[in-house]
């Protein structure tokens, strides 16, 4: 996990605890003695790309600094079911109290890095990567964005603070492509900033202009056909990456990528997913 998301996923932690715990856990508290312990394993019931393995981890040493925690299975692996991820040991009551929360960032997340495989694959050999966007579940975009990292896709920006990308309503705001691009590099020198420049361009036209407004470091063609994707990847002729984006589903994904583009980013990677589904069960 990069550095720079541990605090993210701690502050998320914390909140799913006081979600789910609030004053306490009175249905383990009231049967389970204080002192005892018990061992659980996490057993996959479908088949997929696992991934929160190494968060689950973090939910558990949260409740139980002395967990025992023996993994079986890596992070981005392809399971089936019957398939045991890890074992874990420890005071029962924090391993009930675990249970729920580590089950829903696993399940969702391995939902997550499933959906953007099936991607990967469809795109092997055009020398395309898929890329996650911003239609994450609020709160959860970095792990969202990790379990699209397990899946063998890419990340776009983690928000609107790391690149630069003009889209349709900022360029109609801005008075333009010249406009905006003009008022972009101002401000990154104003600010002292060197971030990444993208601009999203709705016709073919839109390329020229991004040029003769001093060019950017990647081009998003927005709801171009296949046939315009070739143009405007002829028309940027390597002087920048480019983006397909808008109206790409499963079914023309490949179409797109043989059209030449760098990158094809679908929201659909993070926002229309079934969860894996996987249970923690108690054992010997």
């Amino acid at each position: 996990m990069k550095k720079e998301y541990i605090p993210f996923v701690e502050d998320l932690i914390e909140l799913a605890i006081r979600e789910d715990i609030g004053d306490g856990d009175h249905t383990s508290l009231a049967s389970i003695p204080a002192d005892a312990r018990g061992r659980m394993k996490l057993l996959v019931k479908q088949e997929g790309i696992i991934a929160g393995i190494e968060i689950a981890r973090m939910v558990l040493e949260r409740l139980d600094p002395e967990v025992k925690f023996d993994q079986r299975i890596e992070d981005g692996t392809r399971v089936r079911p019957g398939d045991v991820a890890f074992y874990v040991e420890g005071r029962t009551i924090s391993l009930l109290q675990a249970e729920r929360i580590l089950l829903n960032i696993m399940q969702r997340m391995s939902g997550v890095a499933t959906q953007t495989a099936k991607y990967v694959a469809l795109l092997e050999g055009t020398g395309c990567k898929v890329l996650d966007t911003r239609k994450t579940t609020p709160g959860m975009r970095v792990l969202d964005k990790m379990a699209v990292k397990l899946g063998g896709g890419e990340n776009h920006r983690m928000g609107l603070f790391d690149m630069i990308l003009l889209k349709d309503n900022h360029i109609d705001f801005a008075g333009g492509i010249t406009a905006a691009l003009t008022k972009v590099r101002e401000y990154l020198k104003a600010k002292g900033k060197d971030l990444p420049i993208e601009v999203e361009v709705r016709t073919l036209e839109n390329i020229d202009e991004v040029f003769a407004a001093g060019g950017a470091d990647r081009i998003m063609f927005d709801n171009f056909t296949p046939e315009m994707t070739r143009e405007g990847v002829r028309r940027v002729a390597g002087r920048a990456e480019t983006e397909s984006s808008g109206g790409i589903t499963f079914e023309n994904l490949r179409e797109y990528a043989e059209c030449g583009v760098d990158f094809i980013s679908v929201g659909a990677l993070t926002h229309q997913i079934k969860s894996l589904d996987m249970s923690l069960k108690a054992c010997e």
